[in-house]
């Protein structure tokens, strides 16, 4: 891998801001991740990365057959795709409960199920799988600590587990349990907290199987504590970022060996004072929700975003004066999951030239269910 990895020699045939894709990168990534996880079996990696078929097809190339999924979307594309096992961990609730049967009724030789964490919703899957004369896989969603969805892994969740065993629609699919709050980048203090959030996890599944409840699988964490759920071997490893990887990862995270695999291209568009460059590069290509930066620029240095709006993006640096209306700027995104789904497609690059273009089929909420 040189230094100059990044830049291509066809530039000037690619419309900025584009996003870029480089696949040798992306196979070394699928190896790493195989390897730290000690096989691709122990692997169900979330494609919300990516949501592209080609990089699918890498993974399952490589041994991986089980994935995870946020929309009915990503769900349909990874199963059309030929993925045999593919977990929806975002709980159906309104029309995407028909939506989800309708796929699950559309490729009967994929194994699916989904998540969910509350009786109700619980009696909706039910209902909807019984009309759909289906009996539906069903893991119990589990907050272990970010509060965002799931119940707390105690009395309440063996109740629910018990109730999704006992309807004959359903099928308990064991647990799910994301640990995403959990981003220390001591790697001592991120174990710490990551075996404390996931020892009431672990009693729980015992439990439930004293009682005689049959567990299928504990689909646990995402990247940063991708390492300490791996040590386990008996979850499954729910990687997502290291895919493509990103610069808020690649800082945050010194101890997790993955390449930037995906950047942004942009250009100057304007240079309105003699340290100002302004991008093309605005909220509509790159990622915004967190502070700058933003992106972190390969071929430039001392840089520091001044002002950032919907196509625009204006930087000081000391470095103005090497750069021309016109040239072009290669950046890794600090957040590169929300970065892709910008972008209508991505532009592949190999050994150094832009060869093709892939859809971001994915980004789409619908495809055709």
């Amino acid at each position: 891998m040189t230094a100059n990895w990044h830049e291509v020699v066809n530039a000037a045939e690619i419309e900025s801001p584009a996003l870029l894709v480089f696949p040798d990168r992306i196979q070394e990534n699928i190896r790493r991740m195989i390897a730290i996880a000690g096989g691709a079996e122990r692997l169900r990696p979330h494609m919300k990365t990516h949501k592209m078929p080609e990089v699918l097809r890498m993974q399952i190339e490589q041994g991986i057959s089980r994935f995870k999924c946020a929309t009915i979307a990503e769900a349909e594309m990874t199963a059309a795709t030929g993925a045999e096992d593919v977990l929806l961990a975002y709980q159906p609730v309104g029309p995407n409960v028909d939506r989800f049967l309708e796929l699950v009724a559309r490729f009967p030789s994929v194994r699916f199920s989904c998540a969910t964490d509350n009786p109700a919703s619980v009696g909706d899957l039910s209902d909807a799988a019984a009309r759909s004369s289906a009996r539906l896989e069903v893991l119990v969603d589990l907050d272990v600590g970010q509060h965002r969805t799931g119940i707390p892994p105690d009395a309440h969740a063996a109740k629910l587990y018990r109730l999704i065993t006992a309807l004959p629609a359903l099928r308990p699919g064991g647990l799910h349990a994301y640990d995403g709050h959990i981003h220390d980048p001591d790697v001592a203090a991120r174990t710490i907290n990551c075996e404390a959030a996931f020892a009431p996890v672990e009693v729980l599944r015992r439990k439930l199987e004293w009682e005689g409840l049959t567990v299928p699988r504990v689909v646990a964490g995402g990247t940063p504590t991708f390492p300490m759920h791996a040590r386990r071997g008996n979850v499954e490893c729910s990687p997502g970022t290291c895919i493509f990887w990103d610069a808020g990862y690649g800082k945050k995270l010194p101890d997790l060996d993955f390449l930037p695999a995906a950047l942004v291209l942009a250009r100057v568009v304007s240079k309105p004072t003699p340290d100002r460059l302004c991008l093309d590069l605005g909220h509509k290509a790159v990622a915004s929700e967190m502070p700058h930066p933003r992106v972190v620029f390969l071929n430039l240095s001392d840089v520091n975003a001044v002002a950032h709006n919907e196509e625009h993006l204006v930087v000081e640096t000391s470095n103005a004066d090497a750069f021309k209306v016109g040239d072009c700027l290669y950046g890794i995104p600090w957040h590169i999951c929300p970065t892709v789904a910008l972008h209508s497609e991505a532009v592949v690059v190999e050994n150094g030239k832009a060869t093709q273009r892939w859809r971001i089929v994915a980004r789409e909420r619908k495809l055709t269910i």
